[in-house]
């Protein structure tokens, strides 16, 4: 009886996991026609083989201490999108290692089609929840993105003397899709659809399959929701039932339950879901901020579905939020307490963000940022470390090592709230959107942050103990696309001297030597 019981739990299991590779495997990229809302077109996939690729991409896990060996083939050929490409491992801090953080301009040239790249990084203290996307130009939009789980045996959260969950490996993606590829959709389209777990349905298409989430009553699950969207912010529910979340962007939380969560592109949350309702099925709810809102005819859902109940669609109604998702609410488990504490920072910059409506640009201090054909990377360790030798002029702050910088985005902007995300770091989110208080004994730490509305101030902290150019930019992909992003140098006299392996230093000259790619 045990042994069958198991079995239909990890067979249930096996619908929200997919196909896991890793640490150590090949991820091909190629092109394949889907149609996950019942839309058919090519998209930009990831398989862990060329005639498996998927929508999201394979789940890539490993455990604390592993070492990451991704050797990503590059076997696209569809000339109405990118041809080339790059993976940025999305959370991972890539210690000595910035050559394999992924960013077109700053950390790599592209991988050209038809040659491979093989990213080698380690994790010897993070585990938790993050995804890999490609970061070139507006390409994950279609469809290059998928998540990534660092399993750690010694999760407090399962350890503690209530266990919080039994069952830890269901993931739960949540994207935007668009029918139209990037290059031809315009500067900044709206979504056609959502897709939970890769499937979702379009307002006036087809009752395509929904994704189903498979539960045994009375058993704890923690669900790892991963926002791998190009744009949409969603808040997300599942009706009947509260969360208690415990991770937020690969960072353990003080336990901490709500009904809802507003969840930006590029923010991971881990809850625990207590499967304590009556078998049945009940919605998923994913409301988008754009595109078309409400959940008629089964749009922006999911399923979740208690094993004994019927295979329909649910009939549950959706109940007002009262307990919904605050950040301030959010503080780490362990180690609390932003960096330098209410002391003066050694470094403070204020991030304005606006937009120029003549050129249709983002500027983050009057300045657009425009990708440099050199990598930042590469200007480093070939002598260049000051702000006026480095390239994008004006984009470009030079970090020095070991100091405590606080950088200060006030809210507002044209196209906001504007979803930041800090390569090469876990940040201190010490006054959030939608407060006025700061507090450094016990902020939220993680790595995307909304920049909230007009009269926010949205104040982050990070000591620069990670050398390398980490870029800093919005996660709404086309935003970043029309300028809105920063370069960090951190440590220039450290980076200088990094080792990336000598086929890093053939991309440029193998990408340089391919024609201008034409989309047709």
């Amino acid at each position: 009886m045990f042994v069958a019981f198991a079995f239909i739990i990890l067979s249930a299991l096996s619908v929200t996991r997919g196909i896991t590779i890793g640490p150590a495997a090949n991820l091909h990229v190629g092109n394949k026609n889907i149609s996950p809302d019942g839309f058919s077109r090519s998209a930009v996939l990831a398989g862990s083989s060329s005639d498996g690729l998927t929508f999201p991409g394979p789940v890539i896990t490993g455990v604390k201490g592993s070492t990451f060996k991704l050797n990503v083939i590059d076997q696209l050929t569809d000339t109405t999108m990118l041809r080339s490409t790059s993976i940025h491992w999305h959370g991972m801090f890539m210690g000595g290692n910035s050559w394999a953080d992924g960013p077109v301009g700053v950390n790599q040239c592209p991988i050209a089609p038809g040659n491979s790249f093989l990213y080698q990084f380690s994790v010897a203290e993070q585990a938790g929840t993050f995804w890999y996307h490609s970061h070139h130009s507006t390409q994950y939009c279609d469809g290059l993105r998928g998540a990534l789980v660092v399993y750690d045996h010694l999760d407090p959260h399962r350890l503690r003397l209530l266990k919080l969950y039994t069952i830890e490996s269901t993931i739960i993606t949540l994207a935007d899709w668009y029918h139209t590829p990037a290059p031809s959709a315009g500067r900044i389209p709206t979504p056609d659809a959502t897709l939970i777990n890769g499937k979702g349905r379009y307002p006036g298409g087809p009752a395509s399959h929904l994704a189903v989430i498979r539960v045994q009553r009375f058993v704890k699950y923690r669900f790892r929701l991963v926002s791998i969207s190009c744009g949409a912010n969603y808040i997300f529910s599942i009706d009947g039932h509260t969360m208690q979340i415990i991770e937020v962007d690969g960072i353990n939380v003080q336990p901490h339950n709500v009904d809802s969560i507003q969840i930006f592109a590029g923010q991971r949350y881990s809850f625990v879901l207590n499967a304590n309702q009556s078998i049945g099925n009940y919605w998923v709810r994913s409301q988008p901020n754009l595109g078309t809102l409400g959940f008629d005819g089964g749009i922006n859902s999911a399923i979740l579905r208690y094993i004994g109940a019927t295979n329909e669609e649910p009939t549950t109604a959706q109940a007002p939020s009262t307990s919904p998702l605050l950040e301030t609410n959010l503080h780490p488990l362990s180690n609390p307490g932003a960096p330098g504490g209410s002391a003066p920072p050694d470094v403070a910059i204020n991030l304005a963000i606006a937009f120029d409506f003549a050129n249709f640009r983002f500027t983050v201090n009057g300045v657009t940022y425009n990708p440099p054909t050199v990598p930042v990377l590469l200007q480093i360790m070939s002598g260049a470390m000051t702000p006026g030798a480095l390239l994008p002029a004006g984009s470009i702050y030079v970090l020095p090592p070991n100091k405590i910088v606080e950088l200060s985005i006030p809210g507002g902007a044209v196209g906001g709230p504007h979803p930041m995300h800090l390569h090469g770091h876990a940040f201190d989110v010490v006054r959030s959107a939608g407060s006025s208080a700061y507090n450094y004994d016990n902020p939220v730490r993680r790595d995307v942050v909304s920049t909230g509305d007009a009269g926010d101030n949205v104040t982050i902290r990070f000591k620069t103990d990670n050398p390398g150019p980490w870029i800093l930019h919005c996660h709404i992909d086309w935003h970043l696309e029309i300028g809105l992003s920063v370069v960090f140098a951190e440590d220039v006299a450290t980076v200088a001297h990094e080792k990336p392996p000598a086929t890093w230093n053939d991309l440029c000259p193998i990408y340089d030597a391919l024609p201008p790619e034409v989309f047709n």
